[in-house]
């Protein structure tokens, strides 16, 4: 299977709870493995049962993920882990313009590999982390694709509001680190302007569904 579409789904399958997990997690936090585990099942048969996301629409799958994945996301954190050091030197407006040019770029990168989900299920391992841990790894295989099993683990963050995902290692390698040097050679070049502006460039060649210039506004 195209590693592309782990992305999009180690990043979706986290999301769905404000859909059906709303209440239970503002009275009782739930388990970081058990709600990757839950929240997988769910948003897989959801991308499996509707044609528009099946297809990879942009627009539909940029509804999905504001309404169910990003509240369950440390985006700012993710942003700045994958920006690196240049993150510090960035103003309040320059960070907002990364977060949206970032998603957007990532949303549109992945929509079309959804046309290949499938039968695919999520095992997550069980989780060796005390009571008091603030911060964790999530591992878990999805299994069931045509090129076996593949590795996926999360870093999440405990927060007032509940865990939340702030990188994802695919078959291996976390996001924060297979972005981080060729966004810190743009930023050398051409400052963080000139980065906001690759990734709203480089969203725009992905797709027409969503403008690129939408991720800019703050």
């Amino acid at each position: 299977m195209n590693r592309r579409l782990f992305h999009i789904l180690s990043a979706a399958l986290i999301g769905s709870a404000s859909l059906w997990g709303g209440a239970a997690m503002a009275q009782q936090v739930e388990a970081p493995d058990a709600m990757i585990k839950r929240l997988s099942t769910e948003l897989l048969d959801i991308v499996r049962k509707d044609p528009g996301l099946k297809a990879g629409d942009v627009t539909q799958v940029m509804s999905v993920v504001n309404e169910k994945v990003m509240p369950h996301v440390n985006f700012a954190r993710m942003t700045a882990s994958t920006i690196g050091p240049s993150w510090r030197n960035a103003t309040p407006q320059q960070r907002t313009q990364l977060q949206d040019a970032f998603k957007n770029l990532l949303v549109r990168t992945y929509a079309g590999a959804l046309r290949q989900v499938g039968n695919q299920t999520l095992a997550v391992r069980p989780l060796r982390a005390a009571p008091s841990d603030t911060e964790v790894v999530v591992n878990s295989e999805l299994q069931g694709g045509q090129a076996g099993p593949v590795q996926l683990d999360y870093r999440m963050q405990k927060m007032a509001d509940g865990w939340k995902v702030y990188d994802i290692n695919v078959m291996g390698v976390w996001m924060a680190d297979s972005y981080r040097s060729q966004f810190a050679q743009v930023v050398n070049n051409s400052g963080i302007d000139g980065l906001i502006k690759q990734l709203n460039e480089q969203a725009a060649r992905q797709g027409t569904s969503a403008p690129a210039a939408a991720a800019a506004k703050p």
